[in-house]
């Protein structure tokens, strides 16, 4: 450490993650942004003069950073899917701690690979989970261990990926093709498979998953759409020019489609983000459902979904004294007591991005390179979320008797 104030962190990948949240909240919380790596020029110099960093400490590729040795305190890894796994070993190697973007691999084997390299290092991986660090989790988390819902049987949990979020991110986004993005369910709902291990508080054995891709396919576009929505003269929902018509420029999705110099115009005409969702350059899953069993005999459904109105988490904890219901996006929860017939209801605030999950994973993780609190989740249990994810996919393609998790 440096002072036990003053934290120095390296940024791998400065796209929407790494370098419009994670560096912005570092910086914002104390730490001392030291090196950028990131192979867009214009992107790179945009986010090295947001934070000051000299050219020297600024790299196209990791091979130049890692060269220079450990030159920081920890790492913040937030590369495209399939980067993930090289640069987390190379920084292990040198003793990094490391704040890990999820999904951490594409390939289950990786998984074992990662958790015996940090066996062996001095540092330790923290994987982005931010559901974790918001306060309506917590509160879930804090009711589930409590007792008052006296013993835990099971769980229901919904991921409403809203219908212009699954356009903007699994259609025309990085995430639509797996290979080489990772498949829906672990791509998108890694985030709630790690919530459901950590409420049920067991390791799971066994998962069961069905869905695929039901709607966003050619044979589905109206008579009449044209390839892109600036010249549509159709009436669709998924209209990029009322979806991004929505934000102004500066605020995200938006700022997605503008990074590196586009006005949000040109986005439209000449990206991704502007093209018809039925052209078929997409292939992963829009609906699917699964369900895990695990040791502890808890079971947990969840169903990630494009089709919802709202980007919300809705869920029921269902226990044999009682039962809590929430809704993440309005912070609402209960409390149904079966013994008095009382019901508890309240909020909990959801400011930010991803509830605030966004600073406060930060917090926690800064709280950690300090040495003022312990690892926010073991590497090891971060896993458990992935390897359900990577069961839930085998499952779906066609093992319908339920897909052990190993």
């Amino acid at each position: 450490m440096t002072d036990g104030t003053v934290t120095s962190v390296a940024i791998i990948g400065g796209g929407n993650r790494g370098g419009d949240v994670y560096a912005r909240h570092l910086a914002a919380l104390g730490a001392n942004l030291t090196h950028l790596v990131e192979a867009r020029p214009a992107r790179l110099a945009e986010v090295a003069a947001r934070h000051s960093i000299p050219a020297e400490r600024q790299f196209s590729d990791w091979d130049a950073f890692f060269a220079l040795g450990k030159v920081a305190d920890a790492l913040v890894i937030a590369t495209p899917d399939d980067q993930h796994v090289e640069p987390c070993l190379r920084a292990l190697a040198l003793g990094y701690h490391v704040l890990l973007e999820k999904p951490v691999c594409l390939h289950e084997a990786e998984l074992d690979e990662l958790l015996a390299a940090e066996q062996s290092s001095a540092g330790r991986v923290t994987v982005c989970h931010v559901l974790r660090a918001t306060p309506f989790f917590e509160a879930v988390a804090e009711v589930a261990q409590s007792g008052r819902l006296g013993q835990l049987v099971g769980i229901v949990l919904a991921e409403n990926v809203a219908s212009w979020h699954y356009a903007h991110s699994f259609v025309r986004g990085n995430w639509r093709s797996s290979p080489p993005a990772a498949p829906f369910i672990l791509a998108k709902s890694v985030h709630d498979l790690d919530v459901l291990r950590w409420l049920a508080g067991s390791p799971p054995s066994q998962v069961q998953s069905q869905g695929g891709l039901h709607h966003f396919r050619p044979e589905h576009r109206p008579a009449g759409a044209t390839e892109r929505c600036v010249d549509c003269p159709v009436a669709c929902p998924y209209d990029a020019r009322r979806i991004y018509g929505r934000w102004p420029e500066s605020e995200w999705p938006n700022t997605v489609l503008t990074a590196g110099g586009l006005s949000l115009q040109e986005a439209l005409e000449r990206g991704p983000y502007g093209e018809c969702v039925y052209l078929g350059l997409n292939n992963v899953a829009d609906h699917q459902a699964v369900s895990v069993t695990f040791h502890n005999g808890v079971t947990a459904q969840l169903t990630s979904s494009a089709f919802t109105h709202n980007n919300t988490r809705t869920l029921k904890l269902l226990g044999s004294h009682g039962e809590l219901r929430g809704q993440m996006e309005l912070g609402e929860l209960e409390v149904h007591d079966f013994y008095s017939g009382e019901t508890e209801r309240w909020q909990v605030d959801t400011l930010g991005r991803h509830g605030g999950g966004d600073v406060g994973l930060v917090q926690r993780w800064l709280a950690f390179l300090r040495g003022e609190a312990s690892v926010p989740t073991p590497l090891s249990e971060s896993l458990d979320s992935h390897r359900m994810a990577f069961a839930a996919e085998r499952s779906r393609l066609g093992d319908n008797g339920g897909a052990p998790v190993c």
